[in-house]
């Protein structure tokens, strides 16, 4: 399919992190997008602001008239059912209809592009790796799945040349990528609703690595089962990161690569496992010649992504933090990080669920997680594209857990139940739509 040929761009699902990513790209590059989605959220009030028309009913009659044409890409997001409406009226005409990660392969296939993979931190390191090389001057673009903080948007750059993409194993969608370079993060158990098991998900990213014919291209965590340029914190690795400590907040920490020591590197964002992030960005920074002072600067003036432990209060008596986890191992990452910066604190975490396979598949992981905070409030399982399973609940999940200091509550009494609570640090956990209660809960904290 040739993208220049395209006119128009019609979104079913516009407001999806990966999917709003996509139509910002191609508004900036001249085409006219509108779209649907099922709920307003802040990020489609965004996309409205931009100049993308967007209505919240699965109407034909709202579809603009001039998407009625043949030069309509129309492109969808797998959490849409079958039954909808619109995809029908398009499927039944015969338009170009393509999944967002189609799309993203078509796009990788005609640039150089840096893919990053893993089951955590995809968001992050794509989001660094962007950075990095937006500010030494490369002609980038990155599509990331969150907002990042320096740039308010999920898209950095308008380049023609390069792009940066999140390798998502979702529905196996990674494999419809073009790598030049990647890099693996992990590969732990997950979308087991897809996969069946942990041995499916390996071979998958197997798979995804064999696209990368030169391995001194691939970049992959010290233990993973694939062959590449080893990466690690505080372990022998290729690329290693050593000497770390924190002055003023920051990480600062020296870096082993294969050809030299680089000193001195300053990051900001909290915990190990952004460290990780970090490393892994600059080995790929490095591989592609960026300078090491221009990887120093970005590193330094990286200011995190929205959603990922991202600062809401921040004073002495009280702290408050939202991120994204939504997976045990993530939750364990949240949980080190604020040990790490509050370590003598109560810490109350506020946690929903997203779907009902994880919640089954992962129950003893998050009850074992969340136990290790002081205080946890669980709201409902988020749904998302799922229907309820027989005796998979958020009471479920608490009957597991081995701390007594928790409570399942329902959205509508969350706030008053946060205010009883003496803790001083308090964490929002999850990705379904606790993102939405963010802000009444900092205006009520306030």
């Amino acid at each position: 399919m040739n993208l220049n040929q395209i006119h128009n761009v019609y979104f079913i699902g516009i407001g999806g992190i990966g999917m709003s990513a996509l139509a910002r790209y191609f508004k900036t590059i001249g085409k006219k997008v509108s779209g649907y989605d099922k709920t307003e959220t802040e990020l489609t009030k965004e996309l409205q602001e931009s100049g993308i028309a967007i209505h919240f009913e699965d109407a034909i009659r709202l579809i603009p008239e001039d998407f009625y044409v043949e030069n309509t890409l129309v492109i969808i997001t797998p959490a849409v059912p079958v039954t909808h409406s619109e995809w029908n009226y398009f499927i039944e005409r015969n338009y170009q209809i393509k999944k967002r990660s189609e799309v993203l392969g078509i796009i990788t296939k005609d640039t150089f592009c840096f893919a990053v993979a893993g089951t955590h931190g995809k968001t992050t390191t794509s989001s660094i790796l962007g950075h990095i090389l937006f500010q030494s001057g490369v002609d980038v673009t990155a599509f990331v799945g969150g907002i990042v903080e320096n740039y308010d948007s999920n898209l950095i750059g308008n380049g023609k040349t390069v792009t940066v993409v999140e390798a998502d194993e979702f529905d196996r969608s990674f494999l419809h990528l073009h790598p030049d370079i990647a890099c693996v993060t992990s590969t732990d158990a997950d979308h087991l609703d897809i996969y069946g098991d942990k041995a499916s998900i390996e071979a998958s990213f197997l798979e995804f690595a064999d696209k990368v014919q030169d391995k001194t291209k691939l970049f992959v965590a010290k233990g993973l089962a694939l062959k590449g340029i080893t990466v690690a914190v505080n372990d022998d690795a290729q690329f290693k990161a050593f000497n770390v400590r924190i002055e003023n907040s920051q990480y600062v920490f020296d870096v082993q690569t294969p050809t030299e020591i680089l000193t001195d590197i300053r990051f900001s964002l909290p915990g190990t496992h952004n460290l990780m992030n970090a490393l892994m960005a600059l080995a790929m920074a490095k591989t592609y010649d960026v300078s090491t002072d221009d990887i120093r600067k970005a590193l330094a003036s990286f200011k995190g992504i929205r959603r990922r432990f991202s600062f809401q209060i921040q004073k002495d008596h009280l702290v408050f933090i939202d991120d994204y986890a939504h997976h045990p191992t993530e939750i364990n990452a949240v949980h080190q990080a604020v040990r790490e910066l509050y370590p003598n604190q109560k810490v109350l975490a506020i946690f929903q669920p997203h779907l009902f396979s994880r919640t089954r598949d992962f129950v003893e992981g998050f009850a074992a997680s969340l136990s290790a905070f002081d205080e946890v409030i669980l709201l409902d399982i988020y749904p998302a594209r799922e229907l309820p399973m027989e005796g998979v609940t958020s009471q479920w999940l608490l009957s597991k857990m081995t701390n007594p200091n928790v409570k399942l509550v329902s959205k509508t009494d969350l706030i008053p139940e946060i205010l009883k609570s003496d803790a001083t640090v308090i964490v929002t956990i999850g990705a379904g739509d606790i993102g939405e209660l963010v802000k009444p809960i900092k205006k009520a904290l306030s």
